[in-house]
């Protein structure tokens, strides 16, 4: 699935994927695609400027690990990012409830299916 697809609930994905602790970028990438059954593919220039946004408005901290001689930025929520999360996820089963209602209608009382 395209990156075009995700917009507008890229936040939500990446806050609910850091929710069971801190992981660096390509975890986050692997996690969204495991989680998805492989249909949601992020890139590194997709996630990271949306990490980096997310840390300035303060509901992700990060900091470095090395791991050998790599280093790299693990990411994790702050206690506002689990209230965004939260959020989040009330909008979206508004969203997918109201969608669902206009795709898949009730039938009209007295109305057969």
């Amino acid at each position: 699935m395209k990156t075009d697809a995700v917009r507008g609930h890229l936040d939500g994905l990446l806050l609910s994927v850091l929710e069971s602790g801190p992981l660096h970028g390509y975890a986050i990438i692997a996690a969204v695609q495991e989680r998805s059954g492989g249909v949601l593919e992020l890139r590194k220039g997709t996630i990271y400027p949306a990490l980096n946004r997310l840390e300035r408005i303060g509901l992700l901290s990060s900091a470095w690990e090395s791991v050998g001689e790599r280093r790299r930025r693990c990411y994790e929520l702050t206690d506002a990012g689990r209230r965004s999360l939260a959020t989040e996820r009330t909008r979206w089963r508004a969203f997918t409830a109201a969608i669902g209602s206009v795709l898949e209608p009730a039938p009209a009382p007295g109305h057969a299916t």
